[in-house]
């Protein structure tokens, strides 16, 4: 075998390629001071070096306290919006990628004290427990050569938003006010959905999958989702027909609402009733390896209970993709999906299976990313990354640029985008772990409730 040949590289000339593409991601700052420290900031954050905090940094690039007052000013009181960054730099490396899928998920940041924003003792499945931390919602597109980060928001309890002298001394705006994860998310989704970037189905747990609002915001933007659901999630079996019921009398408004004729069952009471020929043995995905992994699945179509009983919508038609092991005494895992009826049954397995993988794809993404967004948390720039962003409408999502193809696959618009999907999704996504972060013990409930949502 040949040896290994050294390339040289200059650092000049390594020093300027930072210098270009850092000045093409921060020219929507408005002042020149501004992208001069975004520059030294970067370079801080990427060079060799111990630790990253500003100080240690500046003295290893051998800047002068002038800058440092420079810097920690820009850091934590100068005003400028962070999400024109992240879509510039999401524009230039997106395409890079061969995007499969956009993944939403959280990150636990784990702290000592009680005055960072957003710090309580609460959940946090990267911790596996309840501890003293932050929790950052984010939202990932992952692909075979990478993932990218599409945004991040600090989630905020609603005990910090309701102290105003809390609120204050962590210098968080008025503006911001209390809004769930799954609210973040959709949020997320929703601005990250205006950007020239390839679309992709969203993929989540259960945290996320279980709330109707959710769901229903994703369909309303005609993106698709492959999410997680809990077992005791509501829905209408494939054998349930609706229909507007007939007005009584001769009085009143005509009734427009479909109606189910019979009653809902929990995905898990639909699961233990399926035939045994509604299961199959199918890959869902391809080791690094390149060894299949495969499970046992059944696909039945389904509708959610919530938006029909609840908010009087009309039915929905979705996946849902219910995992049983072989010997085992309940299934393991229940997502929804609105991907097509036409979708095939393997493709079905292996969304699944890169869904069901998504935490541990983004994770050391996730840490690092996160705790370079609230390391100095009480920064006005910080906690508007945890702003939620504004309602996009269809027209303002438009630049006068061309916009590429993006939709459902079902519709004209996402024919394109769709077709260049298949011979990625069976490929090994980079960097897989062979475990998944801990997840809590769930609550045991009651035999024969079903739970709505």
């Amino acid at each position: 075998m040949g040896a290994a040949v050294a390339v040289a590289v200059p650092a000049a000339g390594t020093r300027e390629r930072l210098a270009e593409f850092v000045a093409g991601v921060v020219a929507p700052l408005a002042h020149v001071r501004q992208r001069e420290n975004a520059l030294v900031y970067v370079r801080g954050m990427i060079e060799q070096g111990g630790r990253k905090s500003l100080q240690p940094t500046l003295f290893r690039l051998e800047e002068t306290p002038a800058r440092y007052e420079s810097l920690q000013q820009f850091l934590a009181d100068s005003p400028w919006q962070p999400d024109a960054l992240i879509r510039a730099c999401a524009e230039r490396a997106a395409a890079e990628l061969g995007v499969i899928a956009w993944v939403v998920d959280d990150t636990g940041i784990a702290k000592q004290g009680s005055q960072s924003p957003g710090v309580k003792r609460q959940y946090s499945g990267t911790l596996g427990k309840i501890g003293n931390c932050q929790i950052a919602v984010s939202l990932h597109a992952v692909g075979v050569r990478g993932t990218l980060p599409l945004g991040w928001a600090l989630y905020l309890p609603e005990e910090w938003c309701e102290d105003r002298e809390r609120r204050g001394k962590a210098k968080i705006p008025d503006s911001v006010v209390f809004q769930t994860k799954p609210r973040l998310a959709a949020s997320m989704v929703e601005q990250a959905a205006g950007w020239e970037i390839p679309q992709a189905p969203i993929l989540t747990d259960c945290a996320y999958g279980d709330n109707t609002a959710f769901r229903g915001r994703l369909a309303e933007l005609e993106l698709e989702y492959v999410v997680g659901v809990s077992s005791q999630l509501a829905v209408f079996g494939p054998e349930t027909s609706f229909a507007v019921p007939e007005r009584k009398g001769s009085t009143g408004r005509p009734r427009t609402v479909a109606r189910p004729d019979r009653r809902p069952e929990s995905v898990r009471a639909l699961a233990e009733r399926l035939p045994e020929r509604a299961w199959k043995t199918l890959p869902c995905r391809t080791a690094a390896g390149g060894e299949e992994i495969e499970g046992r699945f059944a696909f039945v179509r389904v509708v959610a209970t919530h938006p029909v009983r609840t908010d009087c919508l009309p039915p929905r038609w979705e996946w849902l993709i219910i995992e049983w092991p072989a010997g085992a005494e309940a299934p393991s895992d229940y997502w929804l999906s609105n991907l097509p009826e036409a979708e095939s049954r393997e493709r079905l397995a292996r969304w699944r299976g890169c869904a069901g993988r998504s935490s541990s794809i983004t994770g050391s993404s996730k840490a690092s990313s996160a705790s370079t967004t609230t390391k100095g948390a009480a920064t006005s720039a910080s906690i508007t990354t945890a702003r939620s962003s504004p309602a996009r409408t269809p027209s303002s999502r438009s630049n006068g640029s061309t916009q590429k193809p993006r939709g459902r696959p079902d519709t004209a618009a996402g024919g394109a985008a769709a077709a260049a999907r298949p011979a990625l999704l069976g490929r090994p996504l980079p960097n897989l772990p062979t475990t998944s972060r801990p997840t809590a013990t769930p609550a045991l409930q009651p035999t024969g409730v079903t739970k709505q949502y």
